[in-house]
């Protein structure tokens, strides 16, 4: 019986955990400055949509993984052309997680622009 009970606390624990590491990955939305990683920020070596947001005078910098959705925002945006002291506001709706120290967003939705 000790045995058994056990086990049930560690199945437990196992689902808790798999659950914790799951929200990680929690769709946000996000809108900021939209540049090149490369070609604005000298950050990557190749061109990657950055998205910067500030809020309440604080920083964070948002680096886009590439996907279905980063070509027709990169140059159809204008984010790779945009300049550091002038980027393109953008929407970004998509799941965060921490990488390497940054905050990496993967796209869910269309890349928009606002207005």
């Amino acid at each position: 019986m000790h045995k058994l009970l056990t086990l049930a606390v560690c199945g437990v624990l196992t689902m808790g955990l798999g659950a914790a590491l799951a929200d990680d990955g929690k769709k946000v939305t996000i809108e900021g400055g939209g540049v090149c990683g490369k070609c604005a920020l000298g950050e990557t070596k190749e061109c990657q949509n950055v998205v910067i947001v500030e809020k309440d005078g604080a920083k964070k910098t948002y680096y886009l993984e590439k996907n279905d959705f980063f070509k027709d925002a990169h140059g159809g945006l204008g984010i790779c052309t945009a300049k550091k002291d002038k980027p393109v506001k953008v929407k970004v709706v998509g799941t965060c997680e921490e990488k390497d120290g940054k905050l990496v967003l993967t796209p869910t939705e269309k890349i928009t622009k606002v207005d």
